[in-house]
Parts: C-alpha cells; structure tokens; sequence
C-alpha cells in the first residue's frame, strides 16, 4: 500500500505546552454517546471544516474551514473536567478533524484529564494521522470506496493513495480500529459493496461497519431522490450474512 502522499496542511512544530493556547474550531458536542465509540460511553466533539465534498453529506454546514478561537476549547476542556468519571472516551469527529493543527494537543489533554481518545477520519492526510497515534486509542476510518470509487464518492481527485497509506498507517499501529463504509444507492451497488468488502479483507480489516445514508438534507439534492431499482435492505443483509464469517465483527447500521 506505499504511495505517494498528496500535500497536506503544514503540521510544523507548535509549542503547546500552554493548554490555553489550543485553538480548534468547534462545530458541535453530542455529551454523551454509546454509538461514536463502540463499546464506550463517550461525548463527540464536532471540528469545523472537511476537503470532500461527498454527494450524501449531512453535515454541509460543516464543510467550510475557518480559524478556532481559544474561547472554543476553552468551553469543551470545562465540559470535559465536569464529566471525569462519568464518561469513557472523547471523540473528535467533523468535517475532517485531522485538518487541524491543534488536534494533537486537545487529544493530549483529554489524555491527562484521563479519558480514551476516539477519532473519526477519511484518512486523507496520513502525515497528520501519524502525529496522533500516541494518543489515540480507538479509530473509525470513513472507507468511501477502493480507488477511483473513492475519488467519485468523496467529490475530490487524489486523495485515495492517502486514504491507502492511512489505512496502512493505522492496520500497522495495532490501535484499535472499525473500517465503515457510508452507502448511497447512487454510488453503490450490491456488487461493488462485496468487492470493497473482499478488498477490506485482503488488508487485514477486521471491524467493519455499513452504514445506509440517510437522503434528508443532502449536500448534492439529487442524493435526496428516490434511487430506481435499488437493492433491497433484505438484499444488502443476505450479503452481509455471506461476508459476516471472513471479519471479527460486520455489522449494519443507519447513519
């Protein structure tokens, strides 16, 4: 899976050491989940801005970047030394959350304020992702497709090979980590599910999880339209049935 890496945001040094000085964007806080990081009672925090531009997006308010200020940690690190004890985990989502220079830092803080640390990502900039491995504990990698199906879904040229080498990065780093696929019947067919499926095999994923976008609030309306001839739940569960024994865990979920 080498490949070439596609130019990512600068991730030069930042010192800091000074908690105050952590400035992410903050688009949203879900304070409590038991869906976002399996098996853990865990809040998400929502970053602000996303390169893809995915037809089934519904979270566009999201898409745009912008600065953070440091008022906006400020608030999450008050939340999050309110619930010691009471929650499992933080999850940083987006948007792309690894777009952000400061992640790094406010994973180490939810560290020391002893929380497990959850990611949700598309892996589209490994070098950043590999800056955060020492505080990660969980990942669940957004797989938009194998190859030029991942470029069509996620709206954006040349960013599978990074997606690749993340995935590589994180089946090679041992955290713990759920490979999910978002399925629109525009993008999919029950075929190109299994195939993506097979490739997931091939690479060693062992977690997998498919979820049926929802088609309300989409960021292209055309994915708000009926889909013809699309394959049936029923259709979709007997592939899974026939898939099911080759992973530790495949599940099915709404999104």
């Amino acid at each position: 899976m080498s490949t070439n890496v596609r130019r990512e945001p600068s991730s030069r040094h930042r010192d800091n050491s000074s908690l105050d000085a952590i400035r992410l964007p903050v688009a949203g806080l879900v304070p409590m989940t038991t869906l976002d990081y399996p098996g853990h009672l865990a809040c998400v925090v929502f970053l602000q801005g996303c390169p893809l531009r995915c037809g089934y997006c519904h979270n566009p308010q999201m898409l745009s970047s912008r600065q953070g200020t440091l008022q906006e940690w400020a608030e999450i690190r008050g939340f999050l030394e309110s619930r010691k004890g009471l929650l499992d985990a933080v999850v940083f989502s987006g948007g792309e959350p690894t777009m952000h220079a400061d992640l790094a830092a406010a994973m180490r803080e939810a560290k020391t304020l002893g929380f497990k640390v959850g990611l949700h990502t598309a892996g589209v900039y490994p070098k950043r992702l590999e800056t955060l491995l020492p505080w990660l504990d969980w990942v669940g990698l957004d797989v938009k497709g194998h190859a030029n199906n991942f470029e069509r879904v996620a709206g954006r040229p040349g960013l599978w090979k990074n997606h690749a080498q993340s995935l590589a990065l994180l089946l090679d780093s041992g955290i713990a980590l759920e490979c999910r696929t978002t399925i629109h019947w525009r993008d999919f067919d029950l075929e190109t599910v299994k195939r993506l499926a097979l490739n997931l095999i091939e690479c060693g994923v062992e977690h997998y999880a498919l979820q049926i976008a929802r088609q309300d609030q989409c960021l292209n309306p055309k994915y708000q339209q009926p889909v013809m001839n699309r394959p049936t739940r029923q259709a979709l569960e007997r592939l899974i049935v026939r898939l099911e024994p080759q992973f530790s865990s495949l599940v099915l979920r709404d999104a």
